[in-house]
């Protein structure tokens, strides 16, 4: 590599001409072609029969039953509808336990004699095809000569399309499963958690006396990520093969002003906004919100809530949309949890809460009756972080993750809710079977019949809380950016489940009056599940302490973070309720661990050849060059200047001792060592390659620093 070529990039990202937005998009314009790409309600009453529409959007909406024998006529007008929309190919689009999706396209070409062909698509087509199952990550369910498994057409998943420089495809969203019935998808087990849910649900609402009615669960999931130029992109081989700098000095300035925050958005930054909206709106995805985020070259995307199913399944086309996008603008879109040192990671909140016949239960009430509600949900909630945090933990470990967590924003791996100072008054008075004095509002008894009003966003924020109730949900803020939201929100579900049926079990069993035995049985489980509730520092030393203290789990990287998907009362607990097997919760272990101990033998081994390849020569060259111009002022009899050079030379002498000590270390590390060793000696390495940066001439340093990454674009 040409040392010049840093100075290059640089030169290349400055003379860019100052790019103007795309041109504004008029209100009327994108409402018109809101949702076109997806074959949605307009475009199936459009191209199916009134009855056979009826049948597949009751699917969509109330999750009925779907009628088999409509698929002949919903693959026809599906077809019809993509071709009119320029795609010449269709696929069954799907979620890989890889963390993102996968596709195999296939023409709507059909043979029908010699020199002949119709374009066609059948039902079977759509309700289910076939894919390597042996060569996505199956985690021991399947062999390496079990290659069959199965995709499965999900209804309440529009199909939609996907465009690209020569056409479009159709893309229909599905399960994935092997022969044997095992899912191999994060979707399965996602559709099955909120059945589960859905069922536990209904149980207690009965015991409130509420008519039978549609269970919905929403999530809203704020996507964060990077914005480099390309140039700087490629010259880092660390963000090319890994999504993170494993090298880099920290600059003078990141984002120690707060300035980047809320900031106005750069033209050309906007101008790339600008285009993943369109192409978002176009597809029925709700993007709303798009700002600055705290690092610089932060950015974050939030759509409004949709249906569970829906948002994981858009979530993913988001991150596919600004990557792809990002391309087109000369930008690298970076979705690892901790690209860059020292700043803010990236996160993807998911905001989740749960609604009954239309109406949000974590939405405090108007009456006592709906109030009583809230708190029986909510103070479930609490009770199933509190009995099965390490489980939610599990979901949200990964290599990324381990270097977000914890700091910057980011919370802690130690889960905790937090209510906020009016619910945590409220769980108080509850505890204690006291009153309740509301800020501005009288003293008012609490009680299930007398359960005043109850605040709604009159608390601040923690930013540092991982499970925090911010008014009508509860923000999950430790899932990492590049994750699939369906493996936390899987487990959410279930383990909400489990808790909804352990109170309709308590009340079963309280015989008398139901609301005298709702009061005992939120102040039981207010006792029982307090541990977990902190309103305070999350990164605090004091914290960890207290947590330990209070046996609270503390998880803090992947290999104990996935330890808890092989304890068998966490198995049975997910048997129980149908959403994993046994066998594919040890599957999930074991892609986990695979996946997590080649990604960080994949950094040490670029970590390893870029401070052999790159760093190396340069300082070498460098301490050499010193070396020849002492001897040379020595010989000339040179005094002035000398004590400098010498200085200097020191210093990058027992540099590049050292970093031939750390390089040795990394590689017997990955010769013979585990993860937790590779880490550790690339770390080690890290800071002397960090030091060097600081005394290596400006012009001849190798590799994009920092403050250019982040500032120039």
């Amino acid at each position: 590599m040409n040392i010049n070529n840093r100075i290059h990039a640089i030169n290349a990202v400055a003379a860019r001409l100052p790019e103007s937005p795309a041109a504004e998009i008029k209100p009327d314009a994108s409402i018109r072609t809101y949702g076109i790409d997806a074959f949605g309600e307009k475009a199936i009453a459009r191209y199916l029969t009134k009855p056979t529409a009826a049948k597949l959007l009751a699917v969509a909406r109330d999750h009925a039953p779907l009628d088999a024998s409509i698929a002949d006529e919903v693959a026809d007008g599906m077809r019809r509808w993509a071709m009119e929309m320029g795609a010449t190919h269709f696929t069954h689009w799907f979620q890989p336990l890889t963390g993102g999706t996968a596709e195999k396209h296939n023409s709507f070409l059909e043979p029908a004699g010699p020199a002949r062909a119709i374009q066609a698509f059948s039902g079977k087509n759509l309700i289910g095809g076939e894919a390597d199952a042996s060569s996505l990550p199956s985690g021991g369910l399947r062999s390496t000569f079990e290659a069959r498994g199965y995709t499965a057409w999900d209804p309440t998943s529009p199909a939609f399309i996907k465009r690209h420089a020569n056409g479009a495809t159709l893309c229909i969203p599905t399960a994935f499963c092997s022969h044997t019935g095992d899912a191999l998808d994060s979707k399965t087990p996602l559709l099955r958690s909120m059945q589960a849910l859905s069922k536990a649900l209904k149980r207690l609402m009965a015991h409130f006396g509420q008519p039978d009615a549609p269970v919905s669960v929403t999530l809203g999931a704020e996507q964060e990520y990077f914005l480099v130029d390309r140039c700087f992109y490629m010259q880092r081989p660390d963000l090319l093969q890994t999504g993170r700098t494993v090298f880099g000095a920290a600059p003078a300035k990141h984002q120690q002003l707060d300035d980047h925050y809320y900031g106005a958005i750069r033209p050309r930054v906007l101008k790339f906004m600008t285009e993943v909206e369109e192409q978002l709106w176009r597809l029925g995805i709700p993007a709303k919100t798009r700002h600055n985020e705290a690092a610089p070259a932060q950015f974050e995307l939030a759509p409004i809530f949709e249906d569970l199913n829906l948002a994981v399944d858009h979530n993913m086309l988001i991150m596919e949309t600004l990557h792809r996008t990002a391309e087109r603008n000369g930008f690298e879109c970076l979705l690892h949890e901790k690209p860059f040192a020292g700043v803010n990671g990236s996160g993807k909140h998911c905001n989740w809460s749960i609604a009954y016949g239309g109406r949000n239960l974590l939405e405090p009430g108007a009456n006592p009756k709906e109030n009583a509600i809230f708190l029986t949900i909510l103070l479930a909630v609490i009770r199933a972080i509190d009995l099965h945090a390490d489980m939610l933990r599990a979901s949200t470990a990964g290599a990324g993750n381990d270097h977000r967590l914890g700091g910057n924003e980011a919370p802690p791996a130690i889960l905790s809710i937090f209510l906020g100072d009016e619910l945590g008054a409220v769980m108080k008075a509850i505890e204690t079977g006291t009153s309740w004095a509301a800020s501005g509002r009288t003293r008012l008894k609490i009680g299930v019949d007398t359960l005043p009003p109850l605040p709604r966003d009159t608390t601040d924020r923690n930013r540092t809380s991982p499970f925090a109730f911010t008014g009508n949900k509860f923000e999950f803020r430790a899932p990492g950016a590049s994750q699939n939201c369906a493996q936390n929100q899987m487990v959410l579900n279930t383990i909400v489940a489990e808790s909804l049926d352990a109170l309709s079990d308590k009340l079963d069993a309280m015989p008398g009056d139901f609301n005298a035995n709702l009061q005992k049985l939120l102040q039981r489980l207010i006792r029982a599940h307090k541990r977990v509730l902190f309103a305070g520092d999350g990164y605090s030393a004091a914290w960890q302490k207290e947590a330990a203290a209070r046996g609270l789990p503390n998880l803090p990287d992947t290999l104990s973070a996935i330890a808890p998907l092989k304890n068998p009362a966490n198995q049975a607990l997910f048997e129980k309720y149908g959403v994993l097997t046994g066998a594919e919760m040890e599957s999930r272990y074991e892609i986990a661990l695979g996946a997590y101990e080649r990604r960080v033998r994949i950094e040490g081994g670029v970590s390893l050849e870029m401070a052999r390849a790159m760093i190396r020569p340069v300082v070498a060259d460098e301490f050499s060059k010193l070396a020849t111009a002492i001897s040379i002022a020595k010989k000339d009899g040179l005094k002035v200047g000398v004590t400098g050079l010498r200085a200097l030379s020191l210093k990058l002498g027992a540099g590049l001792d050292d970093l031939h000590v750390k390089c040795e270390r990394l590689e017997r590390a990955l010769a013979k060592g585990g993860p937790r060793a590779q880490i550790a000696a690339m770390a080690a390495l890290r800071h002397t390659v960090d030091a060097l940066e600081h005394l290596v001439d400006d012009a001849r340093w190798p590799l994009p620093k920092y403050r250019e990454m982040l500032f120039i674009y």
